[in-house]
């Protein structure tokens, strides 16, 4: 039986992390942290400590951003892009030790009233990191594009979270990567 690691913020946390396992049950060995992964350096702190799970992967599934590109204070995003980058480079190398196959999720866009997160910021560092990721061999899952067609409709109403039909999107999305 192959082993899927599901890695990522609260869009996995408790978005498709809660139905995937199911749905791959019977057929995959599926992990992940009981924790929210939130941004780039946490996760990358959290490989140390989520190693033993991550041992013995064969396919890695991960989701970084939307805590990076918040501006909560008015003074800029969390994470520059350039650190932001870095940081996700290096998770990709880390990861890409541990598993055969590693599938990036791109950052998944918020409604366009989110004060803290804006859709343009959002593009900007899935479009600056994507390339970059390919060229490393990473799968690219586009979370992005789908739900950004109906915000209103995929995103919950706290702006930032998906709705039970962004969930069941996403969900469709990861399964059908994972999968291939």
């Amino acid at each position: 039986m192959k082993k899927v690691v599901l890695l990522g913020d609260s869009i996995r946390a408790i978005g498709y992390g809660k139905v995937i396992p199911d749905r791959l049950s019977g057929e995959f060995e599926v992990w992940q942290p009981s924790e929210n992964c939130r941004f780039a350096k946490y996760t990358l702190r959290g490989l140390w400590d989520w190693k033993d799970g991550i041992e013995g992967a064969d396919i890695i599934h991960w989701n970084n951003g939307l805590w990076d590109i918040s501006d909560l204070f008015g003074d800029g995003v969390f994470t520059p892009m350039d650190e932001y980058i870095s940081t996700m480079l290096r998770v990709a190398r880390l990861l890409k030790e541990r598993a055969e196959i590693v599938i990036f999720a791109t950052t998944t866009p918020v409604r366009n009233e989110n004060a803290y997160n804006k859709n343009r910021t959002i593009a900007s560092y899935n479009n600056a990191l994507v390339p970059l990721l390919e060229e490393m061999g990473i799968v690219i899952n586009d979370l992005y594009t789908p739900i950004a067609t109906d915000p209103e409709r995929y995103i919950c109403d706290d702006k930032i979270h998906l709705s039970e039909e962004g969930i069941a999107l996403a969900s469709d999305m990861v399964e059908t990567i994972i999968r291939r």
